[in-house]
Order: C-alpha cells, then sequence, then structure tokens
C-alpha cells in the first residue's frame, strides 16, 4: 500500500537505479512499519527539472501510504532525504517530498481495495 515515487534529472546507470529503488523500498517500510511486500517504489527516467532557478541535480519524491500520519513525516522526510544524497550525490537542500495519506477506500489491490 505505500508507493514512492521518484523523480530525478540526474542520468543514472542501472545499477544505481536498482540499488535506489531497493534501498527506498526497505527505508519505507521500515520506517512506515509496514510490510515490504505491500511497497511499491517507481523511478521515472530522469525529467528534466529546475529546482530554485537551477538544473543541478534534483529530486522530487511522492510518498502515499494508507494511515500516514503527520508524525511520521520528519523522520521520512530525514531518511529519504539522506538516501538521495547516499545513492546519487543529490544535496539534501535539493529535494523535495510531497506526503500523502490515502483513504483505504481510495486504495485498491488484488481486486479490492483495503
Amino acid at each position: 500500500m505505500p508507493y514512492l515515487k521518484i523523480q530525478t534529472n540526474r542520468e543514472l546507470t542501472a545499477e544505481q537505479s536498482s540499488d535506489w529503488l531497493k534501498r527506498a523500498s526497505n527505508l519505507v517500510a521500515e520506517q512506515l512499519g509496514k510490510p515490504e511486500r505491500y511497497v511499491m517504489v517507481a523511478m521515472e527516467p530522469p525529467v528534466p527539472m529546475v529546482f530554485a532557478g537551477s538544473d543541478d541535480p534534483a529530486v522530487f519524491m511522492e510518498l502515499k501510504s494508507i494511515g500516514l500520519s503527520e508524525s511520521q513525516t520528519p523522520d521520512l522526510s530525514n531518511a529519504l532525504c539522506e538516501l538521495a544524497h547516499e545513492t546519487v550525490g543529490v544535496a539534501q537542500d535539493r529535494v523535495y517530498i510531497e506526503f500523502a495519506d490515502a483513504p483505504r477506500k481510495m486504495w485498491g489491490w488484488n481486486g479490492a481495495t483495503f
């Protein structure tokens, strides 16, 4: 049920992308206390992106999850920004993250909703 979408303007190798996706999946499951089998992480190919008037490396992430509370977002923001810096070298002040709580009846899976 947690879904993390990652967009960046960085060109990444297949190895960098795979590493980032796997580490992000584990991190989201751990931070939210949810089984990783329900976590989905997607990365879009490099997209044109300007942040603060510059096209230096930047990242935008969207994290949606059922039951995501405001009290969880500071730790998630810190962990996801650190991960972006560790895996692909993007400065933490060049990362934006949008958090969204998804109502159970608005999240489908396996032919039903949660």
